[in-house]
């Protein structure tokens, strides 16, 4: 289906150690997810909270595995804080990918965010952001874009639950608003399926702008629990709102063939925020990449 040449198959640390909620994985090392990832098939993984933050040090774990770093997740305070420390930071998180030789920023705007805060309703509480800050937005995700092709790197905007870009209309005025040349979209399967979007609707609108796939999956009856109950979204992961593709609700089977047909390339990155402790990271790893072979090819 997918061209091999031209598409590689990670998987984020998420599913070992929790970077919102770091109890969860605890006691895994960087190591041993590094390790297991490429036991179970992957060829690059995403940055997670225990990764040594010197790119050289990082080298010398990921090479004799055959790993390379896909992307690392940067917040994004556009909406409340000043541009220029949002680009400071920007710029020394681009710098480290850059030497890991990752071609993807994903950034997740955080202002307002309520996707960390542990009890407040997911579905409730959402902050929408009025037209100044859909400007204040805008302009600066142009800024960082062209900021990260001065390293011939690609900016990607992750929709995420609980974040100002979570919605299809909201991540519609994103695309419609920022330059292609300079910002893409991180496109995750599993966060619009949770905020009740078809996935496949979004991807058939903004297929030009993917430059990064994350491949997650739902547990409906869960997602309905933390809807009807009120719970965050925290909650709802610690419950086992998510999982791997293959293993929820969700039909990959067409979005691997949009993706296919219009000669997508880049990463197909399984991510999947679980309680280790309940879903065996490795276990989980190695049904998804099972399931990834026999849909897509890959």
């Amino acid at each position: 289906m997918f061209d091999p040449k031209k598409v590689k198959v990670g998987i984020a640390p998420i599913g070992w150690v929790n970077d919102d909620m770091p109890d969860l994985g605890a006691e895994n090392t960087f190591e041993q997810i590094l390790s297991e990832a490429a036991l179970a098939g992957y060829v690059g993984t995403e940055v997670g909270n225990k990764y040594p933050k010197d790119p050289a040090l990082l080298k010398t774990y990921l090479e004799p595995r055959g790993l390379e770093i896909a992307n690392a997740w940067f917040s994004s305070f556009l909406i409340t804080q000043p541009y220029e420390e949002v680009e400071r930071a920007f710029i020394a998180h681009r710098d480290y990918l850059h030497a890991l030789g990752a071609k993807i920023i994903g950034l997740s705007e955080q202002g307002h965010s309520i996707q960390g805060q542990m009890e407040t309703a997911i579905f409730d509480c959402k902050y929408v952001m009025n037209d100044a800050e859909w400007g204040l937005l805008l302009t600066g995700l142009n800024k960082l874009g062209a900021l990260a092709r001065e390293k011939g790197m690609r900016l990607t905007v992750h929709h995420h639950m609980g974040t100002v870009v979570q919605t299809a209309d909201e991540i519609n005025r994103l695309m419609a608003g920022t330059d292609p040349d300079l910002v893409g979209l991180l496109y995750d399967v599993g966060h619009l399926a949770y905020c009740g979007e078809d996935p496949l609707a979004v991807l058939s609108k903004h297929i030009g702008r993917v430059l990064h796939v994350h491949l997650k999956d739902i547990r409906p009856d869960i997602v309905a629990r933390v809807r009807a109950e009120k719970l965050s979204f925290l909650q709802g992961v610690r419950m086992g709102a998510f999982t791997v593709p293959g293993d929820g609700s969700v039909d990959f089977v067409p979005i691997f063939r949009a993706l296919a047909e219009y000669g997508y390339a880049g990463w197909l990155l399984v991510e999947a925020e679980q309680d280790p402790a309940v879903a065996n990271p490795f276990v989980y790893a190695v049904r998804a990449r099972k399931y990834i072979r026999e849909a897509a090819g890959v």
